[in-house]
């Protein structure tokens, strides 16, 4: 297989092969590094691609594969995180240059737990500082669309989602407080998921506004996230608001008869103003669930219309306590 190809599969895919002995972790994160080292001066997806430590890990998996410890799906994928996870001996920036030296002595829980899965970590992706933002970066720079480099990769996690779309990684870490995760998949043409709170843990995640900030993964299609998810959800008694229920295996959810399934329609407020071709796809989604059984059913949101504005206030509270340091010290350089 062509590393061309080889970069293009899910992480499904490319799990199968390394499971089955096809394809190694070092064949795959070689790929993957070259890509990314070749083609990201085009994008900016990268702050830092962390080759060495990438390459050792691939090969201490290869030997842990080869002797018969195979840990699962994850095991010698090589993905990326967000620069806002505290990664043990790693630049991790934040998006700042206030932190442009800074190194973290601990994994984030969600770092810890995909190294615990085998997952290779490439490097850190380019993000809106300290997450709060969707267009450009003012000490990195922007992101741009995997699709059309003149369009931008949506934020904050605009690095997560160009790399993904672009075949540079096999799947990211993102964050997603206002739609930090959401929007960069939709611009970028791939899978994104804001968990329901308390699902994945956010200790060692930079914080932005406690109470409304999640972790999620970009992938390239719904498995992927799924098998993603079925490693860092959980909960973590570093992170009080971490959920106690226990972690489905969330594969299972995507088979299966979805016979009578309730699917809320909501209205009004998300239907207005669309493109004709994003409003027709979406029906077309809608009907699809209706015939295989589902029951469609209309949902009226009264005063959607003011949640923005109540979001970004809770934002600029919460980040204001959070920042009050910052901006006391680093004001002139806080976008």
């Amino acid at each position: 297989m062509d590393a061309t190809t080889l970069c293009r599969l899910t992480i499904g895919q490319l799990g199968e092969l390394i499971r089955s002995r096809e394809i190694s972790p070092v064949e795959a994160t070689e790929a993957a590094l070259e890509r990314a080292e070749r083609l990201d001066g085009d994008y900016n997806a990268f702050i830092a691609i962390w080759r060495d430590d990438a390459i050792k890990a691939a090969r201490d998996a290869e030997r842990e594969i080869a002797g018969g410890n195979y840990l699962g799906p994850l095991h010698g994928v090589p993905i990326a995180l967000k620069d806002i996870f505290a990664t043990r001996g790693c630049t991790v920036t934040n998006g700042s240059q206030i932190y442009a030296h800074d190194v973290p002595d601990y994994d984030a829980t969600v770092v810890e737990r995909l190294r615990a899965a085998g997952a290779i970590f490439m490097g850190s992706l380019n993000l809106y500082q300290f997450a709060c933002g969707t267009v450009m970066n003012p000490d990195y720079g922007p992101v741009r669309n995997a699709w059309n480099r003149d369009h931008i990769a949506g934020g904050s996690s605009s690095g997560s989602g160009t790399a993904v779309a672009a075949d540079m990684c096999f799947g990211s870490l993102g964050t997603d407080t206002g739609g930090s995760i959401r929007i960069p998949a939709v611009l970028n043409g791939i899978v994104g998921l804001k968990p329901t709170y308390g699902r994945v843990s956010r200790h060692g995640v930079f914080p932005l506004s406690g109470s409304l900030d999640h972790a999620g993964p970009l992938t390239k299609d719904v498995r992927d996230t799924a098998l993603m998810m079925n490693v860092i959800a959980g909960y973590d008694p570093n992170d009080p608001a971490t959920s106690e229920l226990p972690v489905p295996d969330y594969t299972t959810a995507l088979i299966g008869e979805i016979d009578g399934m309730r699917v809320g329609m909501p209205q009004p407020y998300f239907f207005e103003d669309l493109q004709p071709s994003v409003r027709e796809a979406v029906m077309k989604a809608i009907e699809q669930l209706a015939q295989l059984g589902a029951v469609v059913e209309e949902q009226t949101l009264n005063h959607l219309e003011q949640a923005p504005e109540m979001l970004w206030d809770q934002i600029a509270g919460d980040a204001g306590v959070v920042h009050a340091d910052h901006l006391a010290s680093h004001a002139a350089i806080l976008d």
